[in-house]
């Protein structure tokens, strides 16, 4: 032993890591040494190799993600540009620009250098309307995407935290948006500043205390625009900048859901990988993207802030409405009668405070709070890495589409003036009828989805046991008719079969009261299903896809040792492992 751990050295003077990169004998080059410089500092060949072998799957539901990612990439473009021309200041001035209009009209920086960018920057104006086209776009992308995952389950265990973070990206996208709409100074936004006052105003005993900390003193104060405009291109969007690198860090650690089709388990991934295939298609998307929002950028106005002329306090816009993702705030404040009470010498104004505040936050703590009480009311705590169909979870579907009628009748209730004067009717009639949808509208759409999904389910029951209508019709000799029927295909029988639905657990004699209520919540909430036909030996292959990889029965040569536990960050660790033996092994 002559202190290398009784490891030969290899042949002709070359360590095995010259062997393994493929070095010549005459000995590394020039940008060999510079790949290995950087490779023993940063992990570039594990991450890449599991970068480019990464499996994602072929549906379109897939690309919503992608969506808000890509319009998000727009977004940053064109913010930049236009922070080379905006002045975010509050002082006043006359206006000598362009737009012959408005000419000598006094109004703050703010909305002048935007007046600029809009009609004698080259390109401002579409830019800017590039800019607004992405972040209705991104909003769009966030909300159909967390509806994609909600309906069909893929916030299930080992996906928690993902669905959080989602979840405070779109928290996040409202904010960006509000922060962005306000930053013209125009009566459309100076309207919204001036209801968001009025919000903070209602906060009990310190309301006063946030309004002064927010606009730098008495409405509106010279400090709220650059203060907003810190908020919307240094804090924003570095948090998404965060949040996105995070979930893209879980998505690639975790296994990418998929439908059930013949071949896909719970164990597996099947899809193209991310070279070169996901690459060429996922480039060809966001080429499509940036071409749509330019298309509409040209052929669709939007925000045309010159016909709204600059705020006064004095002045609101008639039949202002803010943005649809802030629109069903809007519409919580027209619905709520006028109420106010005095306690301990405080005025509490309910009819400000309870829709802008209280309902928004009740919303997003139950969004939050959903995939840990769905997994506390269902049996076993296994993975799930197969994507549910809507219709098989009743009870998920009807709340989330009782979630959306509630988030519906609040943004109809936003435009009720709007409404109610192209549509000829009385404003007052149009409140108290929104106001009796807001009780009425979810509870029904509750009942009438869950209805529709079982009556689905029947109907997969009544093709798996009759097959499917061909057209053919006999005629027999008595004068009868029978219709022809063919099986269900195999690939649809698959996906008709393999679904999770858990057995509600009964509890114990003398179990805890948190049990029984647990147990009957869980019976309420998986109790609803129509049993399919399936034949033994079907039920023995739909456990088997089902099982989890934790649970999944190996030999005992294949079960890898237990580093860093069996979670995302346990697998992680495993992937980097081999990286720390290589270079205890060379003696490094």
């Amino acid at each position: 032993m002559d202190g290398n751990q009784g490891i030969d050295p290899p042949p002709d003077g070359l360590s095995d890591r010259d062997e393994q990169v493929g070095a010549s004998p005459a000995g590394p080059t020039r940008g060999e040494r510079a790949v290995r410089a950087v490779d023993g500092r940063l992990p570039l060949a594990e991450a890449g190799k599991e970068l480019l072998r990464k499996v994602f799957p072929d549906h379109w539901s897939f690309l919503l993600g992608e969506l808000a990612l890509y319009s998000f990439v727009f977004l940053l473009l064109t913010g930049v540009f236009l922070t080379f021309f905006f002045t975010p200041s509050m002082t006043d001035l006359d206006y000598h620009g362009s737009y012959l209009p408005l000419r000598g009209v006094r109004m703050s920086e703010a909305y002048a250098s935007t007046l600029r960018i809009s009609f004698d920057v080259r390109g401002g104006l579409l830019v800017r309307q590039i800019h607004h086209w992405a972040a209705l776009l991104f909003t769009a992308s966030i909300c159909a995407h967390l509806l994609r995952v909600f309906f069909t389950g893929a916030f299930r265990r080992p996906r928690e935290l993902n669905w959080v973070i989602g979840l405070t990206m779109f928290a996040l996208a409202l904010l960006e948006g509000f922060s962005g709409y306000s930053l013209p100074d125009d009566t459309l936004s100076g309207t919204g500043l001036r209801i968001a006052e009025g919000v903070l105003l209602s906060v009990p005993v310190v309301g006063t205390y946030l309004s002064f900390f927010v606009f730098g003193g008495e409405f509106p104060g010279h400090a709220v625009i650059p203060r907003l405009f810190t908020v919307h291109i240094l804090l924003v969007p570095g948090l998404l900048l965060a949040l996105i690198g995070a979930h893209l860090t879980l998505v690639v650690v975790l296994k990418h859901t998929q439908w059930a089709e013949p071949g896909r388990t719970n164990r597996n991934v099947v899809g193209h990988p991310f070279f070169p295939q996901f690459l060429v298609r996922t480039t060809g998307l966001a080429f499509t993207v940036g071409g749509v929002l330019t298309l509409s950028a040209v052929l669709a106005e939007i925000n045309p802030i010159w016909r709204y002329s600059a705020y006064r306090p004095d002045v609101v816009g008639a039949g202002a409405q803010p943005d649809w993702y802030i629109g069903f705030i809007e519409g919580a404040l027209r619905l709520i009668p006028a109420v106010e009470t005095g306690v301990l010498g405080h005025t509490v104004s309910w009819n400000v405070f309870l829709p802008a505040l209280v309902v928004p936050g009740l919303l997003f703590a139950v969004l939050y709070a959903y995939p840990f009480g769905e997994r506390w009311l269902t049996p076993g705590s296994g993975e799930h890495h197969l994507c549910d169909r809507p219709r098989n979870k009743p009870v998920r579907t009807g709340l989330g589409a009782a979630g959306v009628a509630f988030y519906t009748v609040l943004l109809v209730a936003g435009g009720n003036d709007v409404i109610a004067y192209y549509f000829g009717i009385s404003v007052n009639s149009l409140t108290w009828g929104l106001r009796a949808a807001f009780f009425l509208a979810p509870p029904l759409t509750f009942m009438v989805t869950r209805r529709i999904c079982l009556a689905l389910q029947a109907r997969d029951r009544h093709r798996l046991l009759e097959g499917d209508e061909t057209g053919r019709i006999d005629q027999s000799i008595v004068g009868g008719f029978d219709g022809h029927h063919r099986p269900v295909p195999a690939a649809e029988r698959y996906a008709m079969l393999v679904r999770d639905v858990p057995e509600p657990e009964e509890p114990l004699p003398g179990a805890p009261r948190t049990e029984r209520v647990r147990a009957a919540l869980g019976s309420w909430y998986h109790g609803d299903r129509v049993e399919l036909p399936a034949t033994e030996q079907e039920s023995r292959a739909v456990t088997a896809v089902l099982t989890d990889p934790v649970h999944a029965p190996r030999p005992a040569a294949e079960r890898p040792a237990p580093v860093g536990g069996r979670g995302p960050l346990g697998r992680l660790f495993r992937r980097l492992r081999p990286r720390r033996r290589r270079g205890r092994g060379t003696g490094r």
